[in-house]
């Protein structure tokens, strides 16, 4: 009985995995801002180590990028969901794309703000 709990939670674990990783293949095939800001990261943790004093702000600084990413695939799969209901335009349809970029801009700002103040 144990044995099949363990292999269906390693099975529920790797399908979530396999649908994560689709799902940011198929975010990186389509949107230009997820690959720029992919190709960003390596370079934010390098910054962030070298430019953070403590832990904290290395961490602060890492995981400021992060949420940028997070926020653009939720803003992805938002306007993905839009195109698919209809192509005709809509000021409705507008208004969530609008929305949903406005929370990548918010993420931003977030970085911007939160490397000056360590870094100043």
């Amino acid at each position: 009985m144990l044995d099949k709990i363990i292999h269906l939670f390693r099975r529920r674990i790797l399908n979530t995995l396999k649908f994560s990783w689709d799902g940011l293949l198929s975010a990186w095939k389509s949107e230009e801002a997820i690959r720029i800001e992919v190709l960003l990261l390596p370079l934010v943790i390098v910054g962030a180590y070298y430019f953070g004093s403590t832990k904290v702000e290395q961490i602060l600084m890492v995981s400021s990028a992060v949420l940028i990413l997070i926020v653009e695939l939720l803003n992805t799969a938002i306007e993905k969901t839009i195109d698919r209901i209809s192509a005709e335009q809509h000021p409705l349809s507008k208004t969530v794309k609008d929305v949903g970029s406005s929370a990548v801009l918010l993420a931003i700002i977030n970085f911007a703000a939160i490397w000056i103040y360590i870094l100043v």
